[in-house]
């Protein structure tokens, strides 16, 4: 902090914000205010994963743009610090909405206003001029899709703890209907209600989008698919609200459906959505490699916060709700 040309007075206190499914993330209270420090996981790092340079590289590119995110402070190299690289940013005061408990201080009309704050949000995102911030070259969006299940299949293999058949038939499934590339824009890679903060304001509004450790230049409709993979509907069974995988608070009143959403990003964007089943299955057999390097790290103790017992069960889940996305034929 010193190199960096901070001065926030005396460190007060450090507590953990987020419980190491992807980066670890602290809020850290000085007596001049606060940061937010960002490092990778305990134990066991999948390789390209939890890049730090990459996730404070488009933080910085994307300030002053019309897309909202903390302001990055520093970033360290430097393993002897804390033990890993890291990189500190600015403290954003908002919420965090993720499960139906958390519902419960919203109305149908604030619902109804966060889906169409994160169509908006989403459609910004996939707007931004990529030269313009420098980030044109953050990615290669030709061949992406191709690149992502090649990628998502490696991390599987380093990972995990369970044979399952149906893994191996949905790659099949997903190789033979692979699509073609399509225009290539800053992708967040993990987008999803409880990535924001969010204030509840008259109007409510989205503060900051967070997370952006799998961003890169690819596929916008892998974004979309990946969203409507975590959101939930009111017409879901309570086994998958509860497998603890996404935000189970879009299922109540007031929420866009998935369809709502998948509609009215194609209306903001004017992009052809008729091929979102796709990209909802892909989204569904990214989040099992994930929930399974996740539940990798849990039993060998390498995690730090509650609920990481509830990942490992979530896997077959989803490889179960992709293979269904594709046998509906589209049908979302």
């Amino acid at each position: 902090m010193t190199s960096a040309g901070l001065d926030l007075g005396q460190l007060r206190g450090v507590t953990l914000i987020a419980g190491g499914r992807s980066n670890l993330t602290y809020r850290l209270d000085f007596d001049g205010g606060r940061l937010v420090l960002r490092r990778p996981p305990l134990g066991h790092v999948l390789p390209t994963a939890h890049d730090m340079s990459r996730e404070y590289r488009v933080l910085s590119a994307l300030q002053g743009t019309q897309v909202p995110v903390p302001q990055p402070v520093a970033i360290c190299h430097d393993t002897e610090v804390i033990g890993s690289p890291f990189y500190l940013m600015q403290y954003v005061d908002g919420l965090v909405l993720r499960t139906v408990a958390d519902g419960v201080i919203l109305t149908p009309e604030v619902s109804g206003q966060l889906s169409e704050l994160l169509v908006q949000t989403m459609a910004t995102i996939h707007a931004v001029q990529l030269d313009e911030v420098g980030l044109d070259t953050f990615g290669k969006p030709d061949g992406y899709m191709a690149r992502q299940l090649a990628r998502w299949q490696r991390q599987w293999e380093l990972s995990k703890s369970q044979d399952l058949p149906e893994y191996d038939d949905l790659v099949a499934r997903l190789t033979a209907d692979l699509p073609e590339s399509a225009d290539g824009t800053l992708v967040h890679g993990d987008f999803r209600l409880d990535n924001t903060l969010v204030t509840l304001g008259e109007p409510a509004r989205i503060a900051a989008v967070v997370d952006w450790e799998m961003s890169t230049l690819g596929d916008p409709l892998a974004d979309l698919g990946l969203t409507l993979g975590y959101w939930a509907d009111s017409s879901d069974d309570k086994g998958f609200i509860d497998i603890n995988v996404g935000s189970g608070i879009t299922a109540l009143p007031g929420f866009y459906s998935r369809k709502q959403f998948a509609d009215r990003y194609a209306e903001v964007t004017g992009r052809d959505v008729s091929n979102v089943g796709y990209y909802v299955a892909f989204g569904y057999f990214k989040l099992a490699v994930v929930l399974e390097g996740i539940n990798a790290r849990f039993l060998q103790g390498k995690t730090v916060g509650e609920g990481f017992d509830r990942e490992g069960p979530a896997v077959p889940v989803l490889l179960g709700r992709a293979h269904q996305m594709l046998d509906s034929m589209g049908q979302i």
